[in-house]
């Protein structure tokens, strides 16, 4: 088992000198009528103050919903922000490393070649199983960071606990599970053995089921310790006044998002279900997501086909694993109707 000790040692010894900014909010808590600490206009309330910094409310919020303490959340813009911000913690440039597979999320090289850290990928197996050796082959003592996305995007399957948990145990560094889908999966989430693994940081976001993409308000759940660092490291007003406010009211909205996840569930097997049936179809992979991957004869045709009669899916042809792949996210039923019309009429066409 990792130790607060080994964590430490892995942050960049500039980040554990760093004397982070310190704001107005950061050194006031508690109730007050006049407010003259931070050069606030006293005009067009109440978007005129500056919001929490830490933003306590959501955090003691989600913390009841989730099963952890408030001091195990950080908040970011989007996820991706909480991703970036693990390549400044534990990264330094020109001279560490991050791990994933491959086909996954994107944003994961994307922000380890913005920070100029090396990225190793190791492909999928076959059947889009977890390469655990090899995964563990290619770390060294530069690796810091090994990302996981369960259930993983494009190909909606969810990891083995046992994979996981060999990878926790074994790999020398920060494993982060990206659990973007994990309202949509069979599997259990890993925030309730959060206190397993002091070296294990959890994704999640209000982007997916709580179906507020444009709010951008993503969640890392870890250690205090590890999430001391992500405060230290973030800027000061990371996440604004009206989207706390919105997160809070959301929240509140639980029962409303489990029926949104249901509908979906619903939709995404009556939609699999249909396209057994249709002959271009090659293969449709198991999905533990909002979408799913399908192998199709000529995918980049029929992609282009559906754009010409207005629906968008993913051509994910150029993935590695993914030739003749489309990723289809699961709408409402008039949407997938709509979308099952398109490819039955596209069929026609094409056997005529």
């Amino acid at each position: 088992m990792k130790t607060q000790e080994q964590i430490e040692q892995w942050v960049r010894p500039n980040i554990r000198r760093l004397k982070p900014y310190s704001s107005a909010r950061n050194e006031f808590s508690g109730e007050a009528s006049v407010w003259l600490d931070a050069n606030e206009s006293p005009f067009n309330e109440p978007y005129n103050r500056y919001p929490d910094p830490l933003q306590w409310a959501v955090k003691h919020r989600l913390a009841k919903q989730r099963g952890v303490c408030p001091d195990q959340i950080f908040l970011g813009v989007g996820s991706d922000e909480a991703i970036d911000l693990l390549y400044r913690i534990f990264c330094e440039p020109g001279k560490s490393n991050a791990i994933a597979f491959t086909p996954t999320y994107g944003m994961y090289r994307v922000c380890a070649d913005i920070n100029g850290v090396e990225y190793r990928e190791v492909p999928l197996q076959a059947d889009f199983s977890l390469p655990v050796e090899a995964l563990l082959r290619v770390a060294d003592r530069e690796s810091r960071l090994l990302f996981l996305c369960s259930p993983n995007n494009p190909t909606g399957n969810a990891f083995p606990e046992a994979d996981i948990e060999r990878l926790l145990t074994d790999f020398d560094g920060i494993v982060v599970i990206d659990e973007a889908y994990i309202d949509f999966s069979s599997h259990p989430s890993w925030l309730a053995r959060l206190n397993e693994f002091p070296n294990l940081v959890v994704l999640q976001t209000f982007s997916k089921a709580w179906g507020s993409a444009g709010v951008r308000l993503g969640m890392a759940f870890a250690s205090p310790l590890l999430i001391g660092y992500y405060n230290k490291v973030k800027y000061p007003y990371n996440i604004s006044g009206p989207v706390q406010r919105y997160a809070l009211d959301l929240l509140d909205r639980a029962d409303e998002v489990c029926r949104w996840v249901e509908e979906t569930l619903a939709e995404r097997s009556r939609f699999v279900e249909r396209l057994s049936t249709l002959p271009l179809v090659r293969r449709v992979y198991p999905s533990e997501a909002n979408f799913v991957l399908v192998r199709v004869e000529d995918a980049t045709a029929l992609y282009n086909w559906l754009v010409e009669v207005g629906i968008v899916v993913r051509n994910r042809s150029s993935v590695t694993l993914c030739d003749d792949c489309l990723r289809i996210t699961i709408g409402k039923a008039d949407e997938m109707d709509s979308l099952w019309e398109a490819l039955c009429r596209y069929n026609q066409n094409r056997e005529k």
